[in-house]
């Protein structure tokens, strides 16, 4: 399970509405979600790849969350529109700020698009970006659009995203696929935080970084509760990790 919302046509396929609508895509059937607001859960109700929206009444995620998507260099002009138009109508659509940061270098293959608002803002927001790759053909038409976000954690959860022997990333894999790396000795930033890497299609991204959120929130709410104990677990989690790298399959891919 996690919690995403899904308002609108976001990717391709995907019939346009504002309120209680379907969603398709030809790998994945029928989504079906509620009015706002727009907490609900995702779930996998049957084998042939059935998914369900039910709506949660209670905001678990922080209000404004900050994410990093990669897209393919000659893609920037697409995803910018004529004098900023078309990025400045997707930044109100998803009542998200959307800014494309400058280039490293004269050949990247790649340009980061930083993304920053609410669960629903990051779910509107990427599915637009997804789709826009996939109708102005930047990917193969046979091709799933796949691409990497990047999300700042606590470097003290890091351990918790992974789980005991992979354990949290195996709840995912009935649902989609993705990557989920974390990159070894990483330098926490001046926040405290280290950068984990994902990479997948819309659905399979959506998945993982709101799991990654629901445990981020989860440790800092024991911390609340338990200011002595965690503590004496973040001691051993800054110690330093090694790189965590795994992959997340089912027959919906």
């Amino acid at each position: 399970m996690l919690t995403v919302c899904v308002p609108g046509p976001l990717v391709p396929g995907c019939p346009g509405s504002d309120t209680s609508q379907g969603i398709s895509t030809p790998d994945h059937p029928a989504l079906k979600c509620t009015k706002r607001p727009f907490s609900i859960l995702l779930v996998l109700t049957d084998p042939t790849g059935g998914w369900k929206l039910v709506q949660r009444s209670n905001q678990q995620y922080p209000e404004q969350e900050i994410v990093n998507l990669f897209i393919p260099t000659q893609a920037v002009g697409a995803i910018i529109g004529k004098k900023g138009a078309h990025i400045k109508q997707l930044a109100r659509f998803a009542g998200a700020s959307i800014k494309i940061a400058p280039a490293e270098g004269p050949d990247v293959s790649e340009r980061m698009v930083i993304i920053t608002g609410p669960p629903e803002a990051q779910f509107k927001a990427q599915g637009r970006i997804f789709g826009k790759l996939k109708e102005e053909n930047f990917f193969n038409p046979k091709e799933e659009v796949k691409l990497e976000a990047h999300i700042r954690v606590p470097s003290s959860t890091a351990g918790r995203v992974i789980g005991k022997g992979g354990k949290t990333v195996n709840e995912l894999q009935n649902l989609t696929s993705a990557e989920v790396i974390v990159p070894r000795d990483q330098t926490p930033d001046e926040n405290e935080e280290v950068i984990v890497r994902i990479i997948g299609h819309f659905f399979a991204s959506q998945t993982a970084q709101r799991k990654i959120r629901e445990i981020v929130q989860q440790v800092k709410q024991q911390e609340q509760k338990y200011p002595q104990g965690v503590a004496s677990q973040r001691s051993k989690a800054s110690a330093g990790f090694p790189a965590i790298h795994f992959t997340i399959h089912s027959g919906l891919s």
